[in-house]
């Protein structure tokens, strides 16, 4: 009798370490979303300080769109204000401005091996794919272009 009760005391206790690997493993696997612990206003760079990893509350904390990790989000720019705790949407956020407006801006039109470049103020301000509008410094008319990785602005042929 006593080797029986021995026996089901070993069953028991691994029974409860088995349930609570389970338990723990479940909650490592917990997604963590990054929302922010200050208010950030629209134009401000999100820095890592400016976030805090939480669970989800509800499916709409993980909908399709929502960021889940703080490296996708640190660095670029608030196009609304975001408030402290709540999810950050893609379309809240935008790449930083590589062209700003009112600074000079390098306007490039490459054609085979054709090259010119001339030198513009820029109209719009814009990140890398934006398309812009720039005023030619010396002709004054204005042209639009779409803003390279470089910081340029391409006219013409892509």
């Amino acid at each position: 009798m006593s080797a029986l009760r021995t026996i089901a005391g070993s069953v028991r206790a691994a029974a409860a370490a088995l349930l609570y690997m389970v338990a723990a493993s479940a909650q490592a696997a917990d997604p963590q979303i990054p929302v922010p612990s200050v208010t950030i206003y629209p134009g401000q760079v999100i820095e890592q300080g400016m976030l805090v990893d939480r669970a989800p509350r509800s499916q709409n904390d993980t909908r399709p769109g929502t960021f889940s990790s703080r490296e996708a989000v640190v660095g670029k720019v608030a196009r609304q204000t975001l408030l402290p705790g709540n999810p950050i949407v893609t379309g809240s956020v935008r790449e930083p401005h590589i062209v700003t407006q009112g600074e000079t801006a390098l306007v490039m039109f490459r054609s085979g091996s054709l090259i010119i470049t001339v030198t513009g103020v820029a109209l719009q301000s814009g990140g890398t794919g934006d398309t812009v509008a720039v005023r030619n410094t010396d002709s004054g008319h204005t042209i639009r272009g779409t803003i390279g990785a470089d910081g340029v602005v391409h006219v013409g042929v892509p």
